[in-house]
C-alpha cells in the first residue's frame, strides 16, 4: 500500500553522528581505540537517550573513570561536533515530502537535553509533523515499545508506515511490526525509495 505517513531516523539519516570520527581528529585513533575499549561510551550514550540527564550522566561516567575523564567530559562539552553535518539530500526529502503533504515523523534515541542543543544548531528538527524521541519516551529503539508508541501515537496501521534507518536491528524491528522500511546506507537509495513508492516524482526527490 502507499504509505500515509513517512517516519525518519535522524543519526546517520538526516544528521550525521559519528563520535568515533570526532575523537580520532581530537586525541588521535591510537587513543580513541583505547578509550572506547576501556569505557562504554555508546552504552553511557545509551542512558542518555533513554531519558537520564545529558550532562549528569556523562559528568559521572568521566568521574568514575578519572584516567579518561578530560576526554569524556567531551562528549558532553562538544558534542554538537559530533553530531554533524546535516546530510543535505536527506533534509531535501524531508522538505519535499512535507511540502507534498505527506506527514513525516521522527523516530529517533536521542537524549532530552541533547535534541534541545540539537535543535538550537538544527532547527529542521522542529519541523516534524510529529516527535518520537526515545528520551521522552523513556525507552530505545529497537525495542518493539517504542514503535508501537509511534503506531499508538499516529493512529496509523503498522503498514501504512514507511520507515528509513541506518541501523539493521532497527530496522529488521519495525519490519517485525509490519512497517513498511528501508535501509538507509545513502540518500540516494532513500531517495529511489520515496520515487518508488509514488510518494515523491524523480525531480522531488533529487
Amino acid at each position: 500500500m502507499t504509505p500515509q505517513a513517512v517516519v525518519f531516523d535522524i543519526g546517520n539519516v538526516l544528521i550525521e553522528w559519528q563520535p568515533e570520527r570526532f575523537y580520532d581528529s581530537v586525541i588521535g585513533p591510537d587513543r580513541r581505540r583505547a578509550m572506547f575499549d576501556a569505557v562504554d561510551l555508546h552504552g553511557m550514550n545509551d542512558r542518555v537517550d533513554s531519558g537520564e540527564n545529558f550532562r549528569d550522566t556523562i559528568y559521572a561516567m568521566a568521574e568514575a573513570t578519572p584516567e579518561w575523564g578530560d576526554e569524556i567530559r567531551l562528549w558532553h562539552d562538544r558534542w554538537i561536533e559530533m553530531a554533524a553535518p546535516v546530510i543535505d539530500h536527506s533534509l531535501r526529502l524531508k522538505n519535499a515530502l512535507q511540502a507534498r503533504g505527506v506527514p513525516v515523523f521522527s523516530l529517533t534515541n536521542f537524549g532530552i537535553q541533547s535534541y534541545d542543543l540539537a535543535a538550537t544548531h538544527y532547527p529542521f528538527l522542529r519541523e516534524f509533523d510529529r516527535d518520537f524521541i526515545s528520551g521522552h519516551l523513556g525507552m530505545i529503539k529497537p525495542a518493539p515499545s517504542i514503535y508501537e508508541a509511534v503506531e499508538q501515537g499516529s493512529g496509523l496501521p503498522p503498514e501504512s508506515l514507511l520507515f528509513t534507518d541506518d541501523r539493521a536491528d532497527n530496522i529488521a524491528a519495525a519490519a517485525a511490526r509490519g512497517w513498511q522500511t528501508h535501509h538507509f546506507t545513502g540518500p540516494q537509495g532513500w531517495a529511489d525509495r520515496l520515487v518508488a513508492a509514488g510518494l515523491l516524482t524523480r525531480e522531488e526527490a533529487a
